[in-house]
């Protein structure tokens, strides 16, 4: 059986219990380890790691990166997970399991910095580099092994190693015939992991797998495939295409060959963008109209700097606030023409935020870009802006101000 050393990147005998190299007993061993080439990568705790990288007298405790008791969890070290809190978890219940925790308000424009250049040693690799998330994405290595000189499996711990020692954080790899049973795979050991699925020892492997462990299959889809008698992966295998499609409709052949470990899409490093946006909880419930535009400000420049970041521009805005009854609204306006400028966000979202603020109190507030559009031909001004160019060049002078100085060298007044 084919073994890797993660540490010195030797191919040591595959009964070898530590490598005879350099010792290590960091091992990979599978049948088809030298013919598999789609991987998924995931940085471990990406915020909490980037915050420990950076205060590394954290690095034992426990890190929670959030904002105030009515906010949510953005991150939490594995330390923390020990103690129960998970991502997206209420901070109040998150802080009650684990009380001793250190909690860091998110700084995105560090966490952009460091994906960006986990993003670029992996563009070292191979140009298929599918970005799925800020800590995640696809590789294809297929072809790339006269180029690198070693199999995808040995570039991919090269490329830990790398990330580990440039970047200055960790990751898990998951490495299989195609991009779902690579997301499978890094599933199955993190943090710091290297994990391998191969396709014909797949259908054996998941059948025992609740159906939940399948991407896309949340609680809706799960209580669905629960009531017609399917609770396990292995039962869903045994559909044929037609059975699948009698009991679950168009989508039910599909959903049989995730099951089994089939899926055929490819990695594409031009996948869309779908959505950009920006949104907050508050500490106190908020109903008055002025106390919602201050938030609704920062969230617009929050937006028009995420917009400018990826290359985008809004066409449009959607308004999103959250009752306290955990009721959700949301409203939506055209843009005459697209824009990245926090002045013309908040000029159409603030006709928008005046209609709801009736004197519900809300808990939270965000705005969007939709639809996204290309950025180049933003906040040029026409008959009806003239002034867009002028206000362009303002920001990006404060921007330019705020990257050198710090977010509070400029401060407009509504966001006070």
């Amino acid at each position: 059986m084919p073994a890797l050393c993660r540490d010195c990147l030797t191919l040591p005998a595959a009964a070898a219990l530590s490598c005879p190299a350099c010792g290590s007993r960091r091992l990979v061993r599978h049948e088809e380890l030298a013919a598999l080439s789609i991987a998924h990568i995931d940085c471990d705790a990406f915020f909490a790691s980037v915050e420990k990288r950076d205060r590394p007298e954290l690095k034992a405790k426990p890190v929670i990166v959030g904002g105030g008791r009515r906010g949510v969890v953005a991150a939490c070290c594995y330390v923390a997970r020990t103690r129960g809190v998970r991502s997206a978890m209420p901070m109040f219940k998150a802080l009650a399991l684990c009380p001793d925790a250190v909690v860091i308000p998110p700084t995105m424009a560090k966490y952009a910095e460091a994906s960006r250049q986990v993003r670029g040693l992996m563009e070292q690799l191979t140009p298929l580099v599918q970005m799925m998330s800020i800590d995640e994405a696809v590789l294809d290595l297929s072809g790339t092994e006269a180029l690198h000189k070693a199999p995808p499996a040995a570039v991919l711990a090269g490329l830990a190693l790398r990330v580990e020692k440039e970047v200055g954080v960790t990751i898990s790899v998951g490495l299989a015939p195609n991009r779902l049973l690579a997301k499978l795979a890094v599933e199955r050991d993190k943090p710091r992991g290297f994990a391998v699925i191969g396709a014909a020892e797949a259908p054996a492997l998941l059948a025992g797998e609740s159906v939940t462990v399948l991407p896309g299959v949340g609680p809706v889809l799960a209580r669905r495939l629960a009531a017609a008698g399917f609770s396990t992966l292995g039962q869903l295998q045994a559909l044929s295409a037609r059975e699948a499609a009698q009991r679950f409709g168009e989508d039910g052949p599909a959903l049989a060959a995730r099951a089994r470990g089939e899926d055929n899409r490819r990695v594409d490093p031009h996948r869309e963008t779908r959505s950009i946006s920006a949104e907050t909880t508050f500490e106190t419930d908020t109903a008055s109209l002025p106390a919602l535009e201050v938030p609704l400000w920062r969230m617009c420049e929050k937006l028009a700097r995420r917009l400018r970041e990826k290359g985008f521009a809004a066409g449009g805005v959607v308004l999103k606030l959250k009752s306290t009854r955990f009721e959700l609204r949301t409203r939506h306006a055209r843009l005459h023409a697209p824009t990245r400028l926090p002045d013309t966000l908040f000029a159409a979202a603030r006709p928008l935020l005046a209609r709801e603020a009736d004197g519900t109190p809300f808990r939270l507030i965000g705005i969007g870009a939709q639809p996204l559009v290309e950025g180049e031909g933003a906040d040029r001004g026409d008959l009806l802006d003239a002034e867009a160019p002028r206000i362009a060049a303002r920001w990006k002078a404060i921007e330019a101000l705020r990257a050198k100085f710090g977010e509070g060298v400029v401060v407009k007044g509504r966001g006070r």
